[in-house]
């Protein structure tokens, strides 16, 4: 007596479901680590909230930084205003059209940030844009 095999009249195939759920799951984790990796020159502050916040390409840019207890910093770098204009000419000089970003705590003295503005647009660099975050939408809404 012969005992017939459940698997004889079934061919092999490839499930491709769990196929897909793997690709979706490494595209997934591809994007979200490509995200992360977005370049941030600036030290972080508390920046102010502005209702026509909008975002601006930072290549090739530069970050000036004014933190709450007024210190200076240069993508990172601690700096002192006295030494902020000969970075400054530097910068004009080996970019054609540079571009500084002005990155200053909400509760920063205005004092020192008004001082780095006047360096800056003294180095005769044109292209500079304050920093600020986006207001929720509820605080932008007028009753």
């Amino acid at each position: 007596m012969e005992i017939p095999s459940p698997r004889a009249g079934k061919r092999p195939r490839i499930e491709i479901i769990p196929l897909i759920d793997i690709i979706f799951f490494l595209l997934a984790t591809f994007v979200m680590v490509s995200l992360s990796m977005v370049k941030n020159n600036a030290m972080p502050v508390n920046l102010p909230a502005a209702a026509a916040s909008a975002a601006q390409d930072r290549d090739d840019a530069v970050s000036i930084t004014v933190n709450e207890a007024g210190e200076l910093f240069w993508n990172k770098e601690h700096e002192t205003l006295a030494g902020l204009p000969s970075r400054l000419e530097a910068l004009k000089a080996g970019i054609e059209e540079p571009r500084v970003f002005l990155n200053g705590d909400e509760n920063a003295r205005f004092g020192p940030v008004i001082a780095v503005l006047d360096l800056v647009r003294s180095a005769g660099i044109q292209k500079v844009a304050i920093e600020t975050r986006k207001l929720p939408q509820a605080a932008t809404e007028q009753p």
